[in-house]
């Protein structure tokens, strides 16, 4: 009889998976919903960005296989996007890569660094998809609590003491899903230079620095930070593009 693997046991349903399942259910039932769950934009995207796809599909070479690495153009342009929202210099052949998705991006962080029995630091409450591709991976989340006392920030001191030798990631996500709350250079230098002193790496989510937000931030703008952290940026919701795929 054919079994499914190990590993499988270690994950549940998709969060979002089962809540939109309910949702849609209560909609066909007539009941109002306000949807306050998956970050799925409602406006379109600009009209000169779609009037780009459309003039992009007469190119015969838009409808093959693309470099493993992503179109150059398009690594140039995040380049040159972030260097002149962030100030931020990335090196477009070694230090950009585009990807489907940031679920794409977590999945092939953790396959990269993390073996069985390595830990995970993730933010509570935070992004599902943390926990579940840890958990797929045969590692072990470590929840660290973020309160309204402290702003959702971490608890920097209690991070510190912590014993983190077998800690491997850290995921960070600021502008915070799902509060909303902003964090300050001054705020996640102390991470930095924990991750740098502890030697794991420093994982930042960052798809709404430019919501609701005057002074959009990339964690790689701050000291030494290009040694330690890796940045997940996303059009889905700076660019309203989240069903481009």
């Amino acid at each position: 009889m054919r079994q499914t693997a190990r590993r499988l046991a270690q994950v549940s349903e998709y969060y979002f998976s089962q809540k939109l399942r309910e949702v849609r259910a209560l909609i066909q039932q007539g009941h109002p919903v306000i949807q306050m769950g998956i970050g799925s934009p409602d406006l379109a995207p600009a009209p000169e960005v779609i009037q780009a796809l459309q003039e992009s599909l007469s190119d015969p070479m838009a409808h093959q296989y693309q470099s493993y690495q992503g179109l150059p153009e398009l690594r140039s342009a995040i380049s040159e996007f972030y260097q002149t929202h962030y100030g931020v210099l990335l090196d477009a052949d070694t230090e950009v890569l585009p990807l489907m998705g940031s679920k794409e991006g977590i999945m092939h962080l953790s396959m990269a660094y993390l073996n069985e029995g390595d830990q995970v630091l993730i933010p509570n409450p935070g992004y599902p998809t943390y926990t579940s591709v840890t958990r797929l991976l045969g590692a072990e989340p470590v929840y660290y609590d973020l309160t309204a006392q402290n702003k959702w920030l971490p608890d920097f001191n209690a991070l510190a003491a912590m014993d983190l030798s077998r800690v491997k990631i850290m995921w960070l996500s600021y502008p915070h899903m799902p509060t909303g709350a902003h964090a300050t250079a001054s705020d996640l230098q102390p991470l930095v230079d924990l991750a740098k002193s502890r030697g794991f790496l420093l994982a930042m989510d960052n798809p709404y620095s430019f919501i609701l937000n005057d002074h959009p931030m990339s964690i790689l703008s701050l000291q030494g930070a290009m040694e330690v952290a890796v940045e997940l940026n996303s059009l889905s919701k700076t660019a309203n593009m989240a069903g481009w795929r």
